[in-house]
């Protein structure tokens, strides 16, 4: 068997090659992940930018001088690798519960991928020792909170970075273990790091993007299954299919919209279980008329989800950043590429529409189990001799908390902001949390669903011995 190999050149990551990475956390042998030998090459000249500056002791922000609120303190070449690994041990003041394997991985591969742009002036065994450290299943201890997407994710990814360093502490094959013996463990020595090198590999949107990506990847998934739990929902509902008839989405074009139209007609197609048409009774419920419309909308929300975080996965959300000029001169200048906006607007979005996913499977859960609502074609709460047994009625209370528990995670974090280091980071994007958020609603709607398809499925069995078959 071939070993698929993923190729870090600052460009062509994809939101699947990370899943990848990630999902071979329990054996990192699975999937090789190398640094592109364009991307070495740029690389290994942005540092060559960084000895020149050292050299001519030109003041450089990060370089030489200190950090944020400290940007006016002036740092002697002497002391320039001493101030990247201080930056490593003062930023890593993450709490909370540590991220899992899986986010972990995400983390170091798009760290690796940003650093081989070629704009970050670090080492070219930098990047290789935090790839090396990845294919051998080192990974850091990483608490969940404590950033706040701007300047990036400092907290996380110093947690991340003090591991290369010897520092810290990882998972190595199943055991929590000191930075410096899981990196013994796994042959590996400890990087010391150059100038700039703590701030390059802790100053970025590394950590929000992970559980972005692998939070949409799990969406797109989740919304085929939330179109099947509907389908199977009309089903045993005795809904009409007229409402997903292909001319009613022609004049509303909304491309997924009519996907999911389209989709739900192929599901149904030749079911037995639907209602035949009735000129009293056309209509059925929103949550089963208007599945495409909702559903479509919250697809939408999905890809635009995909579309940003692919752009940032093959961004350089460091600071500052080296070019050069025509005459090969190097400047280094700083901007602002840190600030998880685009992220956080993103994944507040997500949020929205994997709520909206949720509300709309809780309330047909609603409708299958309570016969008022669903005119006696189903008994009260599926099941024989109500009373005795309380069939789905509990099943439905946990549906109702969880979808009102994703009302309260999908206020959107992004507009919330608190100014940091002495107000000069005057505007965050807080948008770890709204990762978080959207990852845990996501989390909420996969039990949502699976309820539904477990009732719709009794349903249908009710319905079977209606029809005698």
């Amino acid at each position: 068997m071939v070993q698929p190999r993923i190729t870090v050149d600052g460009e062509t990551l994809r939101l699947e090659d990370v899943v990848a990475a990630a999902e071979a956390w329990a054996d990192p042998g699975r999937v090789r992940i190398q640094l592109a030998p364009a991307a070495r090459e740029r690389v290994a000249r942005a540092r060559g930018a960084v000895e020149r500056f050292l050299s001519s002791g030109e003041i450089v922000y990060g370089v030489t001088t200190g950090f944020g609120h400290f940007r006016d303190r002036h740092i002697p070449p002497e002391d320039a690798e001493r101030l990247q690994e201080n930056i490593l041990k003062s930023h890593a003041v993450g709490v909370g519960r540590p991220v899992d394997e899986p986010t972990t991985r995400a983390v170091m591969l798009i760290r690796a991928n940003t650093l081989a742009k070629g704009h970050s002036g670090v080492r070219v065994e930098t990047v290789e020792r935090l790839l090396d450290a990845l294919n051998a299943g080192v990974h850091p201890i990483i608490p969940e909170k404590g950033s706040l997407g701007a300047s990036g994710d400092l907290a996380p990814l110093a947690h991340m970075a003090l591991v290369l360093v010897g520092q810290g502490e990882a998972r190595y094959r199943g055991e929590v273990l000191p930075g410096g013996e899981a990196l013994r463990r796994a042959g590996l020595e400890p990087l010391v790091l150059g100038a700039k090198e703590g701030l390059a590999l802790t100053n970025g949107t590394a950590f929000m993007t992970a559980i972005g990506v692998l939070t949409t990847a799990r969406a797109e998934r989740v919304a085929q299954v939330a179109d099947i739990a509907g389908a199977l929902s009309c089903e045993a509902l005795y809904a009409t299919p007229r409402a997903f008839d292909p001319r009613i989405h022609a004049v509303r074009p909304h491309p997924r919209q009519i996907a999911c139209a389209e989709y739900l007609r192929r599901l149904l197609e030749g079911s037995e279980f639907l209602r035949p048409d009735d000129p009293l009774n056309v209509q059925d419920a929103y949550t089963l008329r208007c599945i495409p419309q909702v559903h479509g909308a919250a697809r939408d929300a999905i890809a635009y989800a995909r579309w940003v975080l692919e752009i940032e996965l093959n961004s350089a959300t460091d600071n500052p950043l080296i070019f050069f000029e025509e005459d090969d001169r190097p400047v280094c200048l700083s901007g602002g590429n840190f600030h998880g906006e685009p992220v956080a607007i993103a994944m507040d979005y997500l949020s929205i529409a994997l709520a909206e996913i949720g509300n709309m499977s809780e309330r047909r859960l609603t409708r299958l189990t309570d016969d008022a609502s669903n005119q006696g074609t189903l008994p009260a709460f599926l099941i024989k001799h109500g009373g005795l047994n309380s069939g789905f009625m509990l099943a439905q209370y946990t549906a109702a908390a969880l979808a009102s528990e994703n009302k309260v995670l999908a206020h959107p974090a992004s507009v919330d902001t608190v100014p940091t280091s002495a107000n000069t980071e005057d505007h965050v994007s807080m948008g770890p949390i709204a990762a978080r958020q959207a990852a845990e609603i996501l989390d909420n709607v996969e039990i949502i669903l699976a309820i539904e398809l477990l009732a719709a499925a009794q349903g249908i069995d009710f319905r079977r011995e209606v029809l005698g078959n």
